[in-house]
């Protein structure tokens, strides 16, 4: 099934329940409405000239009338090309570049940007916003279907950026459809589910909007993560499912009114996007209840590879004995099987250290018209390499170590950050963190503590060393801590190589 499949049952199955829905819970738009309105959205690019294959971008904060230029993007047949609302201008022109962007839709305060990007981008026809209803064609004919290609590429996702220059993600419609129906299998709720979104439509938070849509659901529309205006929409709008990044999480538990509210709509509180520390995993559960999950995914394997069911991380918080499957992505879903391997290609067994490898039909077949960048992660035997250093246990739990690229070398010994920083994160004043590796002549890469704290606390740096020291031992202990923002990516993600890059500008090596 297509996605505008999901979306024409919806509105056959309840065409006056709401579909897409503000903070303060009025209704923008219902099922059929908004499937009506998809139409016009496709009927106007096809009339523009649009053919199917074309890129066109969505320039916008997070916005109800941009998720509907999504589904119409693809209901005509194109290919949405998601643009980092956030991303500078020059970043945002490379990508549309790389991808051949014929056109942008925008929200109306984009409008300078959209035109700037114009200029920038060859070939980018002028922009459209999409709020002016005499672009639209008008209500009533429906758009014919396009041939059913669930091979065919459905949108264009960017890299994290982490690591540098983004990449573009092809997902095709195929992965959507199996991404509802992963959705379907581990994470089904008996109602229709009513999720916010509220980090990036572009990034994961907008791929969970499809199987929301797919069941039935509301989709709640915040723009950017306010702890007091997401809490109390929980509790306004019975929220039931919510996704967030890890650094997010922290936010809403780091605010003071947190337990003030109520959480009892909740079914999952889904997280991803980056390793959590097992505390604040447990603290969460403490906060919101037995609600919530974790999955493992990437832009090029997407957000279902791995599920860790509410109950198992719930049995996780209550029992000692299992207390070290917090610190777990979960196990293989029924959509891929994972499995380490070493840099040899061999397939190593529970408790071995390795590479996080991924057969299923979620993996991408390739970047975007990057043939060398695609090879870099293929792996004997058809496996996805997915960068991350992981292990299994007994159990068939899967535990992430670390990016291989984040891997710190000091003195000869190899130190993983996220195990420095999971045990940073218990500390009530770290509000968050990252372990970096910075030129020393003696260590040649010295462990540094890169610290937030949180309002009105303070963190003594010689304590804070001595008691990793005590923990952790001193080759994993930080040498340094410094105390300041860090920088992030638009949908949080703490920007280690920019980090590393202001201290790295003279030395002789990068890691």
């Amino acid at each position: 099934m297509l996605l505008v499949d999901y979306i024409d049952r919806g509105a056959r199955a309840a065409p006056t329940d709401p579909c897409l829905v503000d903070p303060d819970g009025t209704t923008v738009l219902t099922h059929k409405e908004f499937r009506d309105l998809t139409h016009r959205i496709a009927g106007a690019l096809r009339r523009d000239g649009v053919r199917p294959g074309d890129r066109i971008g969505v320039l916008s904060r997070n916005h109800p009338l941009a998720l509907a230029c999504i589904v119409g993007i693809l209901r005509a047949g194109a290919i949405w090309t998601a643009i980092n609302v956030v991303s500078g201008s020059a970043d945002q022109a490379d990508f549309l570049t790389t991808v051949g962007c014929r056109r942008i839709l925008h929200h109306p305060d984009l409008a300078d940007r959209a035109a700037e990007l114009e200029k920038l981008v060859d070939g980018l026809e002028p922009s459209q916003p999409f709020d002016a209803d005499d672009w639209l064609v008008p209500t009533g004919p429906r758009v014919p279907d396009r041939p059913f290609e669930p091979g065919g590429v459905a949108m264009l996702l960017p890299t994290g950026g982490t690591t540098g220059r983004s990449k573009a993600v092809p997902i095709t419609h195929r992965q959507i459809h199996l991404m509802c129906l992963g959705f379907q299998i581990h994470l089904r709720e008996p109602e229709p589910p009513r999720y916010l979104c509220a980090t990036p439509m572009t990034h994961a938070a907008g791929l969970v909007c499809f199987p929301t849509l797919a069941q039935g659901g509301r989709v709640v529309v915040h723009d950017g993560v306010v702890p007091e205006q997401v809490l109390g929409s929980i509790e306004r709008n019975r929220i039931s499912a919510i996704f967030l990044p890890p650094t997010a999480l922290y936010k809403l538990l780091a605010d003071p009114k947190v337990r003030r509210y109520d959480y009892s709509s909740l079914r999952q509180f889904l997280i991803a996007g980056a390793p959590l520390a097992p505390d604040r995993l447990a603290e969460a559960v403490e906060v919101f209840g037995p609600v919530m999950t974790q999955t493992f995914g990437q832009a090029e394997a997407p957000l279902i590879c791995t599920v860790h069911e509410t109950t198992e991380i719930a049995q996780a918080a209550a029992d000692p004995v299992l207390g070290r499957r917090l610190a777990s992505c979960g196990r293989p879903s029924a959509l891929a099987r994972i499995e380490i391997m070493d840099d040899d290609g061999n397939l190593l067994g529970p408790g071995e250290s390795g590479e996080i490898v991924v057969r299923s039909d979620l993996v991408f077949d390739g970047y975007w018209q990057d043939p060398d960048a695609t090879a870099q992660t293929r792996r004997p035997g058809g496996w996805y390499g997915t960068g991350d250093v992981g292990l299994r246990d007994e159990d068939g739990f899967v535990y992430i170590v670390d990016r291989k690229k984040d891997m710190i070398i000091t003195g000869g010994f190899n130190v993983f950050p996220s195990e420095v920083e999971s045990f940073l994160h218990t500390f009530p004043g770290i509000d968050d963190c990252a372990v970096i590796g910075l030129p020393d002549p003696k260590w040649g890469e010295a462990v540094t503590a890169v610290i937030e704290t949180r309002p009105g606390h303070t963190i003594d740096p010689d304590e804070l060393i001595a008691a990793c020291k005590a923990h952790l031992g001193s080759v994993k202990a930080p040498k340094r801590v410094i105390t300041r923002a860090l920088p992030r990516s638009g949908i949080g993600k703490v920007l280690k190589r920019a980090l590393r890059d202001e201290y790295w500008t003279t030395a002789d090596r990068r890691i």
